[in-house]
């Protein structure tokens, strides 16, 4: 019988298969929020916008909006703030829309207007829960887990995720579900290049544990 997606997941997870790890954990995570929708057409509401026009400015709003809120929620934990975060995101791009140039995608531009936001006011309200780099034990590597891993869904997988402290949590995010590369995620963070790999990879280590805790719970 062949293994399923999950099966096969959390094994490549016990097993430190970074890249076979990083593939599913993105088909499992990410909902389909990317836009199918025609480039010339964002770019003449765009211009739109850019003139003032309101109806331009709620068809680019109802294009967005839920992958917005999505990323700010992932960040926040929280809908009331990831809904407020998301309002005054869209309200800063089309009061900056002049300084895009087009140089990433319109949808890019906007995500990282909303995760710096985001994490502006998960540190405003002193939630951000991090784990010092100094202290953290971390596995073996050489670790190897027998269990069964077939009965979890990927929603256990969400909700492992949600246990990380913030900085590990933030920077699995911007890394599986947002697809930031660790260069892009050490300036989002403000840490370094070295920093942001070993984040990382600690936060994965930790998925891992909390889902066999989870499973053998």
């Amino acid at each position: 019988m062949h293994q399923s997606i999950v099966e096969l997941l959390l094994n490549s997870i016990t097993l430190f298969n970074k890249s076979v790890t990083d593939v599913f954990l993105i088909c499992l995570l990410t909902r389909n929020d990317s836009l199918q929708n025609n480039n010339q057409h964002i770019n003449n509401l765009l211009q739109h916008c850019k003139n003032g026009k309101q109806s331009a400015q709620f068809e680019i709003y109802k294009l967005y909006y839920k992958a917005m809120y999505n990323t700010s929620l992932r960040i926040l934990k929280d809908s009331f703030e990831a809904e407020d975060v998301m309002q005054e995101s869209f309200l800063v791009a089309f009061t900056k829309l002049s300084t895009f140039k087009g140089e990433v995608t319109f949808g890019s531009w906007l995500k990282r207007i909303v995760i710096n936001k985001s994490i502006t006011q998960l540190r405003k309200n002193n939630k951000y829960d991090e784990v010092s780099l100094d202290v953290v034990q971390e596995p073996s590597e050489t670790e190897v887990d027998s269990n069964d891993y077939a009965m979890l869904k990927a929603k256990d997988i969400c909700e492992a995720i949600k246990q990380l402290k913030d900085n590990y949590r933030l920077a699995l995010s911007l890394n599986l579900i947002e697809g930031y590369d660790y260069e892009e995620i050490a300036e989002i963070m403000h840490i370094s290049y070295q920093n942001s790999r070993t984040i990382i990879s600690r936060a994965k280590n930790k998925l891992r544990q909390l889902l066999v805790v989870n499973y053998e719970g």
